[in-house]
């Protein structure tokens, strides 16, 4: 693989033994992080090496070292990824089979000409529930998981609230949706997320990540489902959603990125309980958000995130603006106002379309059969195998097909008992 900062063919031809297997150029239609995701895979990204021919340096001079910079950004992300696959893959999995015993109601999305205003938990979000509130009735609410405190304070319900984190602390999230009076909350998620067993009470919008296994399961089990990217932050999949959802006007607010003060999100907060149980004269509530606070600085996460969207903001459809103290990536986009969704005044359509779902037999125990079956299908086993090992045994060497089929089994056989029969 080969990344020119110019035009190679002002040099002449590549001789034939030294032709790279693809290459990207400054004029090619893809930007280069989505040349390199197309090219490489995740679990790829720890073998890479970067072969530099400095003389290009002297040429090319900042053209060189931003090309650089960008490949070693990108192997830096994935390499972060399978580290994560590697700690969290295994939990993801059994959540997936654990939600498909949950879920009773799917949802069926209706692309439709519609505003949405997407809510991040940012600290800029409380500047703007006012205005959100004003405009509610020509707005359909977008909402991550941890922004719903907030607009529930408010007296603000979303229409559809997003999920997609796979740790347990997530669920404190999703309790905000069912607390007070009984609220038939639509939820969008991918099934490897963390969710309370409430959701089998709610209509359900179900993400699958593009991965075989994912779509083989939820085909032969006859749930309705969308595919997005993967990505490294829940609010580019809610703004990805939302273009899915819509053809009409995107708004967010709540991205941040930043703290504001002590401030880490909008208030009130799910996991602000943790920090009150824990307090006392000698561990006060304001210095453990205080530490948190620096904790989130020091780790970085922030820059890392509004990097990302900066490479990313041009691959976005015309259709989107920032409401309210977003981050500085975001400033192109900034509107001082709702004045385009007002246009939409009284529409009352929705796109969220529900069906009961039903299933012949305990749906994890045939979701388990159906993977063992395919993975002896010619047709899919190296995928599958490619794909399920970092999920079911990340720190053994390979193993046979028998074995990881068995271990497959193994893992899903404690959900076989669990939800609808």
């Amino acid at each position: 693989m080969a990344l020119h900062a110019a035009n190679p063919a002002q040099f002449g031809n590549y001789p034939k033994e030294n032709r790279p297997d693809a290459s990207w150029l400054p004029e090619s239609q893809l930007s280069l992080q989505e040349f390199l995701e197309s090219e490489i895979p995740d679990l790829e990204g720890a073998e890479i090496k970067v072969i530099e021919w400095r003389p290009s340096l002297s040429l090319y001079g900042e053209s060189y070292v931003q090309l650089l910079s960008e490949a070693a950004k990108f192997i830096k992300r994935i390499d972060a990824n399978a580290r994560t696959v590697k700690a969290f893959g295994l939990k993801w999995f059994k959540n997936f089979f654990r939600n498909i015993n949950i879920i009773g109601q799917a949802v069926f999305p209706v692309t439709l000409d519609f505003p949405i205003v997407m809510t991040g938990a940012g600290p800029g979000l409380e500047d703007t529930i006012p205005l959100i509130r004003e405009n509610r009735s020509a707005l359909f609410v977008l909402a991550v998981s941890s922004s719903v405190a907030s607009l529930k304070a408010a007296g603000i319900k979303p229409d559809l609230v997003l999920g997609t984190d796979g740790g347990n602390w997530a669920l404190l999230h999703f309790h905000e949706c069912f607390r007070g009076e009984a609220s038939n909350q639509a939820i969008a998620a991918s099934l490897s997320a963390a969710l309370p067993s409430q959701c089998g009470e709610s209509p359900v919008l179900t993400i699958s990540d593009s991965s075989l296994w994912q779509d083989l399961v939820l085909k032969g089990l006859g749930i309705p489902y969308i595919s997005l990217a993967q990505r490294g932050t829940v609010t580019a999949t809610a703004l990805d959603l939302a273009f899915y959802l819509t053809r009409g006007t995107v708004f967010f607010t709540g991205v941040d990125l930043s703290n504001k003060d002590i401030r880490t999100h909008a208030r009130p907060y799910s996991f602000d309980m943790l920090w009150e149980e824990k307090s006392c004269r000698l561990n006060p509530f304001y210095s453990q958000i205080f530490s948190r606070s620096e904790d989130i600085k020091t780790g970085g996460s922030h820059s890392i995130y509004a990097s990302w969207f900066k490479t990313q903001l041009e691959a976005y459809p015309k259709r989107l603006y920032s409401l309210g103290p977003n981050n500085p990536v975001f400033e192109n986009l900034a509107v001082s106002s709702l004045g385009k969704a007002l246009e939409a005044k009284g529409n009352s359509l929705s796109p969220i379309k529900t069906k009961t779902l039903s299933f012949p037999e305990n749906p994890a125990k045939t979701g388990a059969k159906i993977l063992k079956s395919a993975l002896i299908n010619p047709l899919y086993t190296a995928r599958l195998i490619e794909e399920l090992c970092p999920l079911l045994c990340p720190e053994e060497a390979p193993i046979s097909l028998d074995e990881l089929g068995e271990s497959l089994m193994a893992v899903l056989k404690p959900y076989w008992g669990q939800g609808r029969e």
